[in-house]
């Protein structure tokens, strides 16, 4: 395996944030340490590598979904809001 199929929690967040006009400067708190947030994990099918968390902004709830081992970022809206949520993970 190589650095190229290594992920941090950093990247995988970010994406998600992107998906609702979210970023890190909204974050207000998070369960993962600076070193956490950026640690490189392989984040294929497999097993699951990346730690646990919970991290919060202004607007929303972010935390980790696996499938089979793969992991990715999800979020739900943090106050009370008409957005419904998709069933999360695999099924």
């Amino acid at each position: 395996m190589n650095d190229n199929n290594l992920v941090s929690w950093h990247q995988l967040i970010l994406e998600e944030m992107q998906q609702h006009e979210d970023s890190f400067d909204n974050v207000e708190f998070t369960t993962l340490t600076d070193a956490e947030l950026n640690e490189k994990f392989y984040d294929g099918y497999g097993g699951i590598e990346g730690k646990a968390f919970t991290l919060w902004t202004k607007n929303r709830v972010y935390f980790p979904v696996c499938y089979d081992g793969a992991e990715w970022a999800k979020s739900c809206p943090r106050n009370p809001c008409n957005e419904k949520m998709e069933h999360q993970g695999g099924g």
